[in-house]
């Protein structure tokens, strides 16, 4: 009698301790669902009090707090609605909290955020209330929310005096900021002896992000020449390029409609081992569109899948914009403007209208006009008022709602 007294008691406990930890569970998988929630609710909201109060009352969620998506979305729709008051109360208060007071990483974002939100002097202001010495990645944060700015004689000032008076080091990160601003200036000579003087150092030597900054930017310029000398002295330099600096290469070939020659560039990238990206594939695909190849362009499009890629949204406007013009193919522009859609990418109001015009010219794609109107008019969030009425004529013809 005993031993079954035993037993079930043991049984008792077992399904107790069971049920405690899938009680456990549950709880936890809730909280951190309504956590999650949260993200949802900050992306959706867009009226900028509620906004600000959204961030205020989960101060301590921390699904929230370590996304800086969330944060760089929020920020930049504040200051997009003019209310740099309420960026500042946020990241004010986010700056305020024990757990956020005492991590580096974060406060060198919120120097960021700052930039982001157009507020330099701000930013300014959070560096100098760090403890000296302030962190490197702080410094970068401030040279970066300066350039962001555009605030360039603040950026050269900051970088040539605040090390010395503080006692920090810039790495190379921060001269590669400074590299990139200097190139934003227009002051490419100086980017360019700045970067040989690095080179003398070892510990500052140039990596393929400065070397592709300074090639972008020379290229841009039309110096294709001196573009291609510093691509040679990066090579010389044992520093391999990446698919970005192949990319501002392509760049450069396309705009001078040398599209075989991009193609070529692709391939030398295949065969050193990089894969091309979408921005890569953008490039060729809208290269051959412009000088009126669609067969080739449709060849990469379709091709794509092949080395396991998908299309993205640029891509889809890039072949439904030129599948519209002269000489393109209405059916497969219209297909490929369902399927993006369909994905909530919806290609530009000019694109859609031009599709639109395309199809009204033949009687029989009524039914094809009506389908992209509902898309259109189903849009979430909804286009403004200005655009719909680029859409007016089709949405009253075609009795949308």
């Amino acid at each position: 009698m005993s031993v079954f007294l035993s037993l079930r008691t043991a049984r008792t406990l077992c399904t107790t301790t069971t049920t405690t930890v899938a009680g456990t569970g549950t709880a936890a998988a809730s909280s951190l669902q309504k956590q999650q929630h949260i993200l949802e609710r900050v992306k959706q909201e867009r009226d900028p009090e509620k906004l600000y109060l959204l961030f205020k009352a989960n101060t301590h969620n921390r699904v929230l707090l370590e996304n800086r998506f969330a944060y760089q979305d929020a920020v930049s729709r504040l200051a997009g609605a003019r209310r740099f008051d309420l960026v500042e109360r946020l990241l004010e208060d986010q700056a305020t909290l024990p757990h956020c007071r005492r991590r580096q990483a974060f406060l060198a974002r919120l120097i960021l955020l700052y930039g982001h939100a157009g507020m330099p002097d701000h930013a300014l202001r959070a560096f100098r209330r760090l403890p000296s010495p302030p962190p490197t990645k702080s410094f970068n944060a401030t040279l970066t929310a300066l350039a962001l700015c555009r605030r360039f004689d603040d950026l050269l000032m900051f970088f040539y005096e605040v090390p010395s008076s503080l006692g920090l080091s810039p790495d190379l990160f921060s001269y590669n900021i400074l590299i990139k601003a200097l190139c934003d200036m227009g002051a490419l000579d100086s980017a360019f002896l700045l970067l040989a003087d690095m080179e003398k150092h070892a510990e500052l030597s140039p990596d393929v992000v400065s070397y592709t900054t300074l090639l972008s930017a020379f290229y841009k310029s039309g110096n294709g020449k001196m573009a291609d000398a510093i691509w040679n002295r990066m090579v010389i330099k044992g520093v391999r390029p990446n698919v970005a600096t192949f990319n501002v290469r392509i760049q450069y070939l396309i705009n001078r409609r040398k599209n075989w020659q991009a193609r070529n560039m692709m391939r030398k990238m295949v065969s050193m081992g990089l894969r091309p990206d979408d921005a890569t594939y953008n490039l060729i695909i809208k290269g051959f569109c412009v000088v009126g190849n669609l067969e080739m362009a449709k060849k990469y499009f379709f091709g794509m899948a092949n080395f396991g890629y998908k299309p993205n949204s640029r891509i889809y406007q890039t072949m439904i914009h030129y599948l519209c013009g002269e000489g393109g193919e209405l059916g497969l522009a219209f297909t490929l403007c369902k399927e993006s859609m369909a994905r909530n990418w919806f290609p530009n109001v000019n694109t859609i209208y031009k599709l639109l015009d395309g199809l009204a010219s033949d009687p029989e794609n009524g039914e094809r006009v009506k389908e992209i109107i509902e898309m259109v008019r189903k849009r979430a969030p909804s286009y403004s008022v200005q655009e719909l009425k680029a859409f007016q004529t089709y949405l009253t013809r075609y009795g949308a709602k």
